[in-house]
């Protein structure tokens, strides 16, 4: 094999497999490309790799796992990025064993590499009261104020990830009923979802209100800034802050340590569940995959449910749990069994 197989196999990779024949959004490639990055630094700091003449077969499991461990060791990063990158690392190494099949021992070597445990995440979200208060902090007297209620309501509203609401175009809107708007998820995959009718009438008022109802706006971003562009991830989030920190000196207690565009997707997933909306509608609304994935809102739920009985519950008495090995009828009839056995 060549000395340029594996830049050859990683810019077919990252330019056209990725985004041609998966159809993955530009923020999933670049995370792709962000893992090979870091492991090419890897390479250069701790193996003295040259860049130009790195060959497949210098990447092998003994180099994939010394790079995962040099991401916790010298990066300090959590064990949820570590396997994110395997990940990454593991999706690409598929795809050489079909593109590279000679390479293939090595390739089945690498994605036997197993995941690393870690602890179930705690899913947070806001109460109802909660997010009442948050959502009436902005002064919808004002211009920006009212904006950022608009931008807020169909944040929590439509479960929405944050970059999805980032990506709405004017045309994504059916305001006549019923009323719609049209997600753009992760995979570039399309999902259309209610506005309730506050929701709608919000986003009707500002769009008059931003002259954003005339023809020529169908392809204008719905949340902007100064510059027409449309908010960013983190502008977004700033704005989300913003009002947290106002809502929380009126709700004290109310708030957990850090709430994020996430939260708001979380709340609405869990409020819809604790209203007794089936799992399945809840996984179209959020646009998982897999009902799997939405599971994880009834297990929090149930979870909740549990300690708060338990805390209410006051013990008719106190039942310690009994050792099997005190338990003399069962060891004499084990015993017995053992007996006859022999």
């Amino acid at each position: 094999m060549s000395t340029t197989d594996f830049a050859r196999l990683l810019t077919r990779y990252l330019s056209q497999h990725l985004p041609a024949q998966r159809s993955l959004s530009s923020h999933t490639i670049e995370s792709y490309r962000d893992t090979f990055k870091l492991l090419l630094r890897f390479g250069h700091e701790e193996r003295g790799w040259e860049f130009e003449y790195i060959t497949l077969s210098q990447i092998d499991r003994s180099c994939i796992e010394a790079f995962l461990d040099w991401l916790e060791s010298s990066r300090h990063s959590g064990v949820a990025t570590r396997n994110q990158r395997l990940a990454a690392l593991r999706a690409f190494f598929r795809w050489v064993s079909y593109e590279a099949p000679e390479s293939i021992e090595m390739t089945q070597r690498i994605l036997g590499i197993p995941w690393k445990k870690t602890t179930q995440p705690i899913v947070t979200y806001l109460t109802p009261e909660a997010m009442k208060m948050l959502l009436a902090q902005p002064d919808r007297q004002t211009s920006r104020g009212h904006r950022d209620t608009t931008l807020l309501a169909p944040l929590y509203d439509t479960g929405a990830r944050v970059q999805e609401i980032a990506d709405v175009r004017v045309r994504d809107l059916r305001l006549s009923e019923p009323t719609v708007i049209t997600l753009t998820g992760k995979g570039s995959k399309r999902r259309v979802v209610p506005l309730m009718t506050g929701t709608a009438i919000l986003v009707s008022e500002y769009m008059v209100q931003y002259q954003l109802t005339r023809p020529q706006s169908q392809d204008h971003p719905l949340f902007f800034n100064r510059q027409h562009h449309p908010l960013s991830r983190w502008g977004i989030t700033y704005i989300l802050n913003k009002y947290v920190e106002s809502a929380r000196l009126l709700y004290p207690g109310g708030f957990p340590d850090t709430v994020s565009p996430h939260v708001m997707r979380h709340s609405k997933a869990m409020h819809l569940l604790q209203a007794g909306v089936n799992l399945i509608y809840i996984r179209d609304l959020l646009g998982h995959s897999d009902v799997t994935t939405t599971e994880i809102y009834a297990r929090a739920d149930a979870k909740m449910k549990r300690e708060a009985l338990e805390a209410a519950t006051i013990p008719a008495m106190d039942i310690s749990p009994m050792s099997w090995t005190e338990d003399s009828d069962l060891m004499g009839w084990l015993t017995q069994l053992g007996t006859r056995a022999l």
